[in-house]
């Protein structure tokens, strides 16, 4: 037990001081003073994240933190140099408090209770029975969030069809279905949703509004998976002569006091959103709100609180470690670091550099385009942060939340819907992705190259990205 409180410390130490960097974007400085160039560091890193296990792979799996620290440098250095220390000492202060540390203690609460449930027994990975596991997580994630979701099922998935020969597919769809698509309904489902909750937008808005999108691009997933598992699954010998773990019908649920523990996570992130107050302080220029604060140190005592009661044999059951969490943690740090001067560019608006991609989403009569806001913000998610991303094309609608919902509801819809849907085109559009992805190889179990799973997401998902948009945002 002390091993693994130490171990949890270690990986919360590494979370404050990573955290610093990480969300630069947040602070406000004038883009239109930046060239294209300072792009480089980001672009530089998602080279790293795409080439690199390819390429050198033993290096990559042991220094990717290296790595990803060094691309950070090569922006946080002349960015000190050009603007000052002063200046870069305050947008450090500002993100650890403001945007980086939230984000990762809320993927940490989530991780660490949804690890201390097991559930026991398993199912024979038939088509009929992955397709309903990807259909209950589309549900779920929408009310525990797209990475609750993903680690509370991947593990059961993953033991359902360790008989099979051909898989990949299966956890590659999960990705599609459960840690991005699912989550588009409730703003506890994505973050990009949840920032929108907490600029002004109703809570039940988006259920209202992209449901239809939702329930057609989920529907088609899911039949689309079923036709391929159906043809792989009749292949013959598809299925090993033992199964390494026994089928058997006599499912439950060890740890379960830990949904209560989501529960409280849950009404944490409602509350943080629904409690509107002035109260709280300001430290180094940066102003920490009471809301917040109280979410973020609730968060904490539940992530804690669920190591205590969860028995150790259940985390043994999950093969439950900080690999996953701490991988995504070092690399989104990394990103949301070389990130900054890319979404200060595009905040700069058509005087900006990237001018040319703000002004797409406006017609001639000066009125949003829906479309052009879906596959801007869609394909910017895939590469950047999604959450940021949907802040941008927020604000570059007006910022409003009740003209956005009203009169330029449809251009909200296409950003809500590209930020969330389109965050599955890669494996750094969704945090999640990344988790999933950590899992299933530790499972020993193969899955696709950064372009490799690219492939997949270029043949499935962007074909019914084009029909989404004929019908709904045009």
């Amino acid at each position: 037990m002390r091993g693994r409180f130490t171990r949890f410390a270690q990986f919360l130490s590494f979370a404050a001081v990573s955290g610093l960097p990480s969300a630069v974007f947040a602070a406000e400085f004038d883009g239109r003073a930046l060239s294209p160039a300072w792009g480089l560091p980001f672009a530089g890193i998602l080279l790293s994240i795409a080439l690199m296990p390819l390429v050198v792979p033993r290096l990559w799996h042991h220094h990717y933190g290296k790595v990803t620290a060094a691309w950070a440098l090569a922006f946080l250095a002349p960015f000190a140099w050009v603007f000052g220390p002063g200046l870069a000492g305050e947008q450090l202060v500002h993100v650890a408090l403001g945007e980086y540390l939230p984000f990762v203690i809320l993927l940490t609460a989530l991780f660490t209770v949804s690890g201390g449930i097991y559930i026991r027994g398993n199912l024979r990975g038939s088509p009929g029975v992955n397709t309903a596991i990807l259909a209950i997580g589309a549900v779920l994630a929408s009310f525990m969030g797209t990475t609750g979701a993903s680690m509370l099922l991947i593990r059961p998935l993953i033991r359902a069809n360790d008989n099979r020969r051909h898989k990949t597919h299966v956890f590659v769809f999960f990705i599609f279905i459960v840690s991005n698509a699912g989550g588009s309904l409730t703003p506890l489902g994505d973050p990009p949703l949840f920032l929108g909750f907490l600029q002004g937008v109703e809570f039940f808005w988006t259920v209202g509004h992209i449901l239809p999108e939702t329930l057609f691009l989920v529907g088609a997933l899911l039949a689309i998976f079923y036709a391929m598992d159906w043809h792989y699954y009749h292949r013959r010998e598809e299925r090993l002569p033992v199964d390494p773990t026994p089928d058997t019908t006599r499912l439950g649920f060890d740890g379960a006091r830990n949904f209560w523990l989501l529960a409280a996570v849950v009404g944490l992130v409602l509350l943080s959103g629904f409690w509107k107050t002035s109260r709280g302080f300001e430290i180094a220029g940066t102003q920490v709100g009471l809301p917040a604060l109280v979410r973020d140190l609730g968060l904490l005592a539940v992530t804690w609180l669920s190591l205590r009661i969860t028995p150790a044999r259940v985390h043994e059951d999950n093969q439950f470690s900080w690999a996953p969490m701490q991988e995504v943690a070092k690399l989104f740090a990394g990103i949301f670091v070389t990130i900054v001067p890319v979404i200060a560019m595009l905040r700069a608006g058509v005087g900006g550099p990237f001018g040319a991609i703000v002004a797409a989403v406006t017609r001639p009569d000066g009125s949003p385009d829906p479309a052009m806001y879906f596959w801007a913000s869609g394909t910017l998610s895939s590469f950047l942060d999604n959450a940021p991303t949907y802040l941008v094309f927020f604000n570059t609608a007006g910022g409003d939340a009740q003209v956005l919902m009203g009169s330029m509801a449809t251009a909200l819809a296409a950003i809500s819907a590209g930020s969330v849907f389109m965050g599955a085109n890669t494996y750094i559009g969704n945090a999640p992705n990344l988790m999933v992805r950590a899992i299933v190889e530790s499972r020993g179990e193969r899955m696709p190259s950064f372009f490799g799973y690219m492939a997949w997401s270029g043949c499935i998902l962007v074909p019914l990205f084009v029909v989404m948009t004929f019908i709904w945002f045009r």
